[in-house]
């Protein structure tokens, strides 16, 4: 006769703390993502309109390149 143990889980599944492991991580790389953008958003707001225009920006860009997204 055959027997289950149906004390496991199933492999490579987690269980309630490696869900709450991956939330921290999320949470720990949103607020760096948000600590980045905001550096670059004051290291460039720092910056005068000539200083920007020798790197090739405006101050409308500024958000874009903060954020990190592409205008296409």
């Amino acid at each position: 006769m055959a027997a289950f143990d149906t004390t496991r889980t199933t492999y490579g599944s987690t269980g309630l703390f490696g869900r709450f492991g991956a939330l921290v991580a999320t949470a720990t790389g949103m607020l760096a993502a948000w600590n980045d953008a905001r550096a670059t958003r004051n290291a460039l707001s720092g910056l005068s309109d000539r200083e920007l225009a020798d790197i090739g920006m405006s101050r409308g860009d500024i958000e874009t390149v903060a954020t990190g997204k592409t205008v296409f």
